[in-house]
């Protein structure tokens, strides 16, 4: 019960709720482009225009808003609506200001499809301007309200019409290089980093604890081959290796899983056959074999649940050194690019200059995610030592 009041038991059931239903709490895809690239948090630019969204809809014919910023920097209308009788007058209307202006003109049309942007060379000759002129301070010629609705002589059947104006700011976190909402990623980020993490240290565990106990218990050549692979592995420098099989083996998720497990386990192979060297000897051991009990039965029926409470705590501590060695892989480039993880995020952000740039919501938030996620488990894995060490337990007190 002890470990009930642990506030790292409870951070880490927050962030495994957080990865179960964050991604379904967002409307649009985390790749979807939501702002202008390097857009700041609404909390740090509050004097900078804010991203608009409209709808048009059969229910909502006209939106209107107050504008009270210098004009954007984009503007788009995209859609269609469908009539059931082609009307004679058939009108988008942008309402400014200092005056009203046609965006599209649809009449004597059964079905339309919108697809306006204040960058085409098209859009800006409708509206009376030379391709080389900027339609921004046209379309938001002063501070006040305005509105955007269809003028129309017939009700439309259907129509969904969707205006959008990016603004300077967005969401808690900005957006990316690329205009994607920060907070978005970073909440699919706990996702990959947590199946990174425990994935990898449970196959790590697994691995470990079956070289341990085969090679505590049997000895002889089957010790000495296990333990002298073992001294090889830790010998050898694990993310040289890491790099050139990520690079081998390809960079899908579960390769790097693969990976990460495959350097993770020595460390556990040598507690495990430690502990397993002290119970060999153990009289309940020898009179188990003295009674034709089989090795599996003792190996399992004896040893095993003598070396779960110890690996418990292995594999709190284990995942933090995961958690750490997928980030810098992800931040080298060897990550699944479709997945979304804190080192991915750094990874990007470096590569198209956030660092140099000042934008430091793309650096920050990965970094103190991968920071808070590793002090979590760390924190969980010494209390459980102290929990199974009555050394510990001792200090602690």
């Amino acid at each position: 019960m002890r470990l009930l009041h642990r506030w790292s038991l409870w951070a880490l059931a927050l962030g495994a709720i957080i990865a179960a239903i964050g991604p379904y709490l967002f409307k649009t895809s985390p790749e979807e482009a939501v702002a202008p690239p390097f857009v700041k948090p609404v909390w740090l630019a509050k004097d900078a225009p804010p991203s608009l969204h409209l709808t048009i809809t059969e229910e909502h014919l006209e939106r209107r808003f107050l504008w009270e910023y210098e004009p954007p920097l984009r503007f788009s209308l995209k859609g269609a609506m469908r009539f059931e009788v082609p009307p004679e007058v058939a009108q988008i209307v942008w309402q400014t200001p200092k005056g009203t202006m046609v965006l599209y003109d649809a009449s004597k049309k059964a079905e339309s499809r919108i697809d306006l942007d204040a960058r085409d060379v098209s859009f800006k000759l409708a509206l009376g301007l030379s391709p080389f002129q900027n339609p921004m301070p046209h379309l938001f010629p002063a501070t006040g309200e305005y509105a955007l609705r269809l003028e129309s002589s017939e009700p439309p059947a259907e129509i969904s019409l969707a205006l959008q104006v990016p603004g300077s700011r967005w969401g808690l976190l900005g957006t990316d290089q690329r205009g994607r909402d920060v907070f978005h990623l970073f909440i699919l980020g706990i996702r990959v980093s947590l199946l990174v993490g425990l994935s990898a240290t449970f196959i790590a565990t697994a691995l470990g604890l079956a070289f341990g106990l085969s090679s505590g218990y049997f000895g002889g050549i089957i010790d000495a081959v296990i333990m002298r692979a073992v001294d090889v592995l830790l010998s050898v420098p694990t993310l040289p290796i890491m790099i050139v099989l990520a690079g081998l083996w390809g960079k899908g998720l579960f390769n790097l899983i693969l990976i990460l497990s495959a350097f993770s386990w020595m460390s556990t192979a040598r507690t495990v056959r430690s502990m397993t060297l002290s119970l060999r000897e153990a009289p309940f051991v020898e009179g188990l074999r003295a009674l034709g009990a089989p090795s599996s039965y003792i190996l399992w029926r004896h040893l095993l649940p003598e070396a779960l409470p110890l690996l418990l705590a292995n594999i709190a501590l284990g995942v933090p050194g995961a958690v750490l060695a997928e980030a810098g892989l992800s931040f080298l480039g060897l990550s699944d690019p479709r997945l979304v993880s804190w080192g991915r995020m750094l990874h990007e952000a470096h590569a198209f200059g956030a660092f140099t740039s000042g934008a430091w919501w793309l650096i920050l938030p990965p970094g103190f995610g991968i920071a808070g996620l590793c002090l979590v488990f760390l924190d969980l894995g010494r209390h459980l030592e102290e929990i199974l060490d009555p050394r510990l337990r001792r200090k602690a007190l």
